[in-house]
């Protein structure tokens, strides 16, 4: 450790061009740098702090996650009712034609249909 005093003051001694100004400068530049690295080092240090700065980014993350869900959600559901309203009937009157519609539009599906339930009721029936 001896010698590297030594270099370091034939260094010094070395540049005795400097003025007084100079070395304070360079030496406040130094506390700058030695104040940087003591507090990156303590930052690397506080364990506790990381872990609270990436609970509170995880919390950011599921927040903006879940305002993105429920307002998917919400749109699925104005979708949902526009298009049930367009589908239901205002009045039961109105379902009916609708159904008579469909009936005199298939007249052969629908007899098949009601053929089908009339077999089936009437074997239910005699099966007691």
């Amino acid at each position: 450790m001896d010698q590297e005093q030594s270099k370091a003051g034939q260094e010094v001694a070395g540049e005795q061009d400097r003025t007084p100004e100079q070395v304070r400068e360079e030496i406040e530049q130094t506390r700058a740098e030695l104040g940087d690295t003591v507090a990156s080092l303590a930052e690397k240090a506080d364990v506790k702090g990381q872990a609270k700065q990436a609970v509170n980014e995880a919390k950011d993350t599921v927040s903006g996650k879940v305002s993105d869900v429920k307002d998917t959600v919400v749109d699925k559901k104005d979708e949902f009712v526009s298009s049930a309203r367009e589908a239901t009937p205002d009045t039961a009157s109105q379902g009916g034609q609708r159904v008579a519609s469909v009936a005199r539009e298939n007249p052969v599906p629908l007899a098949a249909l009601g053929a089908f339930a009339l077999g089936f009721l009437i074997g239910k029936r005699v099966g007691r």
